[in-house]
């Protein structure tokens, strides 16, 4: 699904990447991990192609949906459950073109448009919608609310909803539980445990990727190592490679 062939970039005077390598699969779930500013972002911006690596070439499979948790809410009055409704696009647009049928009385094409929304599952929208926001912590009472009635930390919990709504091939989340309390990190973990797509995500919070990643993908020393399995697996495997490189280094100097 996603091929990254000796990738190099520079963002201003640093080097991120160096003939960087990596592979991801379709339906596996991956965790990205490094220090701050070893690159995890630029390469969710290399991913979504919002940038363009300075050598080596990035594939991404092609007609597959892609969704991406974005860190900033408009500034928009409609409800807390239309804004997530939203994020499934493709029945948003539906909903669009069934409403204006209506509204010019076209008989014919608002029988066909209802039979579409049945194939996709349209008359669930609203339902699955109103399931995500009480997964993340609203209360019933508040999905009606205006999406700016509510504070920065609650909007990028909606962002998240409207996200996992997209019925997506590919799920890129950068620090998905920021904000979220624990009962809402859970749910998370769950659903994401359920997803049958491709996730690559971004965390700094171990737990949550032992409990959701099954590779991980480190950036260190300009390249990215993969791992198979989750956070603590990764840690015991790295430690075996850096106490073989140790050994290996040590009796390499007991030779000179």
């Amino acid at each position: 699904m996603i091929t990254l062939q000796a990738i190099t970039l520079q963002r201003g005077k640093k080097l991120l990447f160096d003939q960087a390598s990596a592979a991801i699969f379709a339906k596996q779930k991956v965790g990205i991990i490094g220090v701050n500013g070893s690159g995890k972002s630029s390469l969710f911006s290399l991913l979504l192609q919002k940038i363009s690596p300075d050598g080596g070439d990035v594939y991404v499979q092609s007609n597959i949906r892609i969704a991406y948790l974005a860190q900033e809410v408009p500034n928009t009055t409609i409800s807390a459950l239309q804004y997530v409704m939203d994020g499934d696009v493709e029945l948003a647009a539906l909903m669009q073109q069934l409403k204006k049928a209506e509204e010019n009385h076209d008989g014919h094409l608002v029988m066909e448009l209802h039979n579409r929304l049945y194939e996709v599952g349209g008359y669930t929208l609203e339902s699955r919608a109103a399931k995500l926001l009480v997964g993340l912590g609203f209360r019933i009472d508040e999905q009606q609310k205006a999406v700016n009635a509510f504070s920065g930390g609650w909007r990028m919990r909606l962002n998240l909803a409207q996200v996992l709504m997209s019925r997506a091939d590919l799920l890129l989340l950068d620090e998905p539980t920021n904000y979220l309390d624990m009962d809402a990190i859970v749910w998370l973990e769950r659903w994401l445990q359920n997803y049958d797509g491709t996730l690559v995500l971004i965390s700094h919070d171990r737990d949550f990727l032992d409990n959701v990643a099954q590779k991980i993908i480190y950036i260190g020393n300009l390249k990215f190592e993969t791992y198979t399995g989750n956070y603590s697996s990764f840690e015991r495997q790295k430690a075996e490679k850096l106490a073989q490189e140790r050994s290996l280094y040590e009796k390499q100097q007991a030779k000179i």
